[in-house]
């Protein structure tokens, strides 16, 4: 077991393109994985992308527990098993775009509303070296795009239109709380 130290915003590896893996199936790339899953497991993150450990290859993990699913209102059944995703590609399936919240385990303590592809297909390689297709909406498509950006040196601040929407969790949890209270008190709120 090993838990690999987290880039954060700033550090150089996660502004590379990550390189392809040339065999998912070498014995380097199960290691990086085995780090990886123990690295994702004590960040409690929904997905972790090699770069974010300072290793510049395309390898992504992800995972969507269905409770996650129910917070952000869709009822896909059981979430997304943790899957390891090698060389992984993205193809938006229309146009269309939706604002949600998002957090990186490589910008800490931070969060910003982000506009991802609603629909999206994607392809990989399993560790196995299996090639796996899968359509993807939501939550679900919005944490592989976010994953998949890791690998293209683009960390989620980047992708977002509005700075408003862009503040450490901590503050904006106490603005809303406020808010409420205020709510609940009959008091007129901004």
């Amino acid at each position: 077991m090993a838990i690999l130290k987290i880039a954060r915003m700033g550090h150089p590896v996660l502004r590379e393109v990550a390189a392809p893996v040339a065999d998912p199936t070498a014995p380097e790339i199960q290691q990086l994985l085995q780090d990886m899953l123990d690295t994702l497991e004590d960040a409690d993150g929904a997905g972790l992308a090699a770069p974010q450990v300072h290793v510049p290859l395309r390898v992504a993990l992800v995972q969507v527990p269905a409770e996650r699913l129910e917070q952000e209102g869709e009822d896909d059944g059981p979430g997304i098993p943790l899957t390891a995703m090698i060389n992984p590609v993205i193809e938006p399936l229309s146009d269309e775009q939706e604002h949600g919240w998002e957090a990186c385990l490589s910008v800490p303590g931070l969060a910003g509303s982000v506009p991802r592809f609603t629909r999206i297909r994607y392809r990989y390689q399993t560790p196995d070296g299996d090639t796996v297709e899968r359509e993807a909406t939501g939550f679900h498509a919005r944490v592989v795009q976010h994953q998949c950006d890791h690998l293209d040196g683009i960390l989620y601040p980047m992708r977002m239109d509005d700075m408003a929407q862009f503040g450490f969790v901590q503050e904006m949890q106490n603005a809303r709380r406020r808010n409420t209270e205020d709510q609940a008190n009959g008091q007129a709120t901004d």
